[in-house]
């Protein structure tokens, strides 16, 4: 019984040997850098924004934040005028759904899963939005006319309220173009 569960084992081991597994980046296509800013304009971290088969991936690190949950967006434009960041526009909404992923109308394509900075004021964030491309032309590109914006809100999203789930102020921005 134990030679053939070595068997079976060896075997498993030598048909995986031969397999190729992609990589978290295989086949990436554009990658955007972004450098975050806090409200009186001191760089904070980076985001690293890459386009796969998958969607958008994002990884971002920064520090010198309030810990908790806090809410994160696309925004419409390349903007960040401090300290409000305003500028930024709303949320990247090219289908101009409701907000929030628990909104039955849909969500904005900005909408991004809350992150928790630890009580050491640190963040690092590394997800795939399905809903956004860096691809030029493309009506849910981050890279059109006016670029776009990454926004770091005081608070959680409520993932329901439109049109920003009730996360309270902007308190990093990034700006997201070529």
């Amino acid at each position: 019984m134990k030679k053939q569960s070595f068997i079976g084992l060896f075997v498993t081991i030598t048909i995986l040997g031969g397999c190729s597994f992609p990589s978290v980046n295989a086949d990436l296509n554009e990658t955007v850098q972004v450098s975050l800013i806090n409200t009186e304009g001191a760089k904070v971290g980076q985001a690293t924004l890459t386009e796969n088969p998958k969607g958008v991936h994002i990884l971002l690190k920064a520090e010198g934040l309030t810990p908790g949950v806090k809410a994160i967006h696309f925004h419409e434009r390349a903007a960040c005028e401090k300290p409000e960041f305003t500028t930024a526009g709303a949320h990247f909404n090219p289908q101009t759904k409701e907000h929030g992923f628990q909104n039955p109308k849909g969500y904005h394509a900005g909408d991004l899963p809350n992150i928790e900075v630890g009580e050491d004021g640190k963040i690092e964030l590394e997800t795939v939005s399905q809903a956004v491309v860096l691809t030029a032309g493309k009506n849910n590109s981050l890279l059109d006319a006016d670029g776009s914006a990454v926004i770091i809100h005081e608070n959680a999203d409520d993932y329901k309220t439109d049109p920003s789930g009730n996360s309270g102020k902007r308190i990093v921005c990034g700006e997201i173009n070529k």
